[in-house]
């Protein structure tokens, strides 16, 4: 249940790279949210037409979703280790990098052809 999707102006070409980003990203979502990894899903949109301060310097997306609420505390502690992880893998600045962080009801996230709510 609980996702991250990354949209980034960065190109991406090696598959290797890219599927180790994205297994660290579902690791550390799945420790943030206390929600098993199993539920976990990555997405990584590379290589988008971008612009963030009226440049197209190197820029990140990032929307985290998850059922249940997410505190202060814990959306602070993603926001310091995404843009981390980002800026490590894929040369983002920190500053170049937006975070939208969104609770879902268990009944508006299907599953499994069913909803968890």
């Amino acid at each position: 249940m609980p996702l991250i999707k990354v949209q980034t102006s960065v190109s991406l070409s090696d598959r290797s790279s890219v599927e180790s980003l994205l297994k660290q990203l579902s690791a550390s979502l799945a420790k943030h949210t206390g929600k098993p990894e199993s539920y976990v899903m990555t997405a990584l949109e590379p290589d988008i037409a971008m612009t963030f301060g009226g440049t197209t310097d190197p820029v990140c997306y990032i929307e985290i979703k998850s059922i249940g609420s997410l505190s202060s505390a814990q959306t602070q502690a993603m926001s310091q280790d995404f843009c981390q992880q980002i800026n490590a893998s894929l040369g983002v600045p920190l500053n170049r990098t937006y975070i939208e962080f969104a609770d879902a009801k268990g009944y508006l996230w299907g599953w499994n052809g069913s909803t968890f709510g």
